[in-house]
């Protein structure tokens, strides 16, 4: 009669694509979540831009294929995208905002509609400039690369 070998290893799950899990050795990576949440025009920032990229490498064809395929109304849709009309460094600012501990977001979305209904990047600037201060928001350090 032969024994069988018994192996012991750490393993652990991790995602793969789509819904799968992809078996790995060793321990687990440990979490490190900040606290708090990410405030919501930072979500909605980088969702205009993936949407952007959809309508544009043509997977999309236009704004009311998004709106349908997303159970929201045309108007809606073209709110989240005239988050693109703000100057570039508004929007990676908006992307890098800090998390909410608690309470409400400090800076919403119905804050930037006038900011990105102005052409002149300048006077959108000076325009964030001025919520941020009203909002008591801290500026962030540059991102840029």
């Amino acid at each position: 009669m032969t024994r069988g070998i018994t192996i012991t290893s750490a393993v652990h799950f991790r995602h793969g694509r789509g819904r799968r899990k992809v078996l790995e050795r060793g321990e687990a990576p440990t979490a490190t979540v900040e606290p708090g949440s990410v405030p919501r025009v930072s979500r909605l920032m980088a969702l205009a831009l993936r949407l952007q990229r959809l309508v544009q490498s043509g997977e999309v064809a236009d704004y009311a294929d998004l709106a349908r395929l997303g159970h929201v109304t045309r108007a809606r849709v073209t709110q989240i995208m005239n988050l693109l009309n703000l100057a570039p460094d508004i929007q990676e600012e908006l992307l890098f905002l800090p998390r909410t501990v608690k309470g409400r977001d400090p800076i919403r979305e119905r804050h930037l509609r006038p900011i990105a209904g102005v052409l002149d990047w300048r006077k959108q600037r000076r325009m964030w400039k001025q919520l941020l201060a009203e909002q008591q928001v801290p500026q962030q350090p540059n991102h840029g690369g």
